[in-house]
């Protein structure tokens, strides 16, 4: 028996529909259903512990809620189902409506596996280590004040940049389409493996995005006293900074595999849900959710 794991957007009104929706799905694909803690305690059910425990990982948001599932997996190579539920979904695999369908074609087989690199992020002083591990990006920023932040950027060594700017976005080609891309970095096709640098509003005409080998070392080093300095990671998780920590960024040894069906490609969600290619006259995208 395939067995799933739930994860869940806690916020969305939408869930409750969907979990109440879930035991006959089970009963008619002959699945079996484990819950994060939070989901458990509201619908019962199987507690979901560990990776180990399921073969495939459902979430039930938006992209917040897939990337907060890739983080409990971190790269446990377990396929992520994302259920749109929430507004964009850019990398969700399927709507709340057509979850049943798109369950049997999983178990049938009728899938990709979008294997996706990801980032492993630590924060160091002379006291020890704070690790993370990230989807989408991670960024350097300040909080609570509008003013330029000082940093200095090295990679593999080197140091290519010191850098006054509101952040710094070291992101996935999968968070390419995320927070760098609104800060002005390019899109980068999820297959092609690298880590691209944003700065966010630097204060030069001379600095621009740089795309790196993904097998580059980033460490960012913060020139500012500032209690508001900060780390964060898929915009959800972080830390504070000061000048004593060194971000240290690289490619995370394993990365997130996402479900894919074959008639979902990138360039087409890219039209879909970002417009891409589209002028302002073409109709609206037909199936939001999907």
């Amino acid at each position: 028996m395939i067995r799933f794991g739930i994860i869940g957007n806690h916020g969305h009104e939408a869930l409750g529909d969907l979990l109440r929706a879930l035991p006959p799905i089970g009963e008619r694909l002959q699945v079996a259903f484990a819950f994060e803690r939070d989901v458990q305690q509201r619908c019962g059910g199987t507690l979901l512990t560990q990776p180990s425990e399921i073969d495939a990982l459902i979430t039930l948001g938006g992209d917040g809620t897939l990337l907060r599932g890739a983080r409990w997996l971190r790269g446990a190579q377990v396929p992520v189902i994302g259920v749109n539920i929430g507004r964009l979904g850019f990398l969700t695999s399927c709507g709340r409506d057509t979850l049943e369908a798109s369950l049997a074609r999983f178990i049938r087989g009728d899938y990709l596996s979008d294997r996706r690199m990801a980032l492993e992020a630590t924060v160091g002083d002379g006291n020890g280590r704070t690790a993370w591990y990230g989807l989408n990006d991670v960024v350097v920023h300040k909080a609570g004040k509008a003013r330029v932040m000082r940093m200095r950027i090295e990679v593999d060594g080197e140091e290519i940049a010191t850098l006054g700017a509101d952040g710094l976005v070291i992101a996935t080609p999968t968070g390419s389409t995320a927070y760098s891309l609104s800060a002005g970095g390019p899109i980068v096709a999820p297959d092609h493996q690298s880590l691209l640098l944003t700065p966010i509003s630097a204060h030069t005409l001379a600095i621009r995005p740089i795309l790196l080998s993904p097998s580059s070392h980033i460490v960012v080093r913060v020139d500012d006293e500032d209690p508001d300095c900060l780390v964060t990671i898929d915009g959800q998780v972080g830390g504070c900074l000061d000048a004593s920590h060194a971000v240290h960024v690289s490619r995370a040894s394993k990365g997130v595999i996402l479900v894919r069906f074959p008639e979902s490609t990138f360039f087409s969600r890219m039209r879909r849900k970002l417009r891409w290619g589209i002028g302002s006259s073409t109709d609206d995208d037909p199936n939001p959710e999907c």
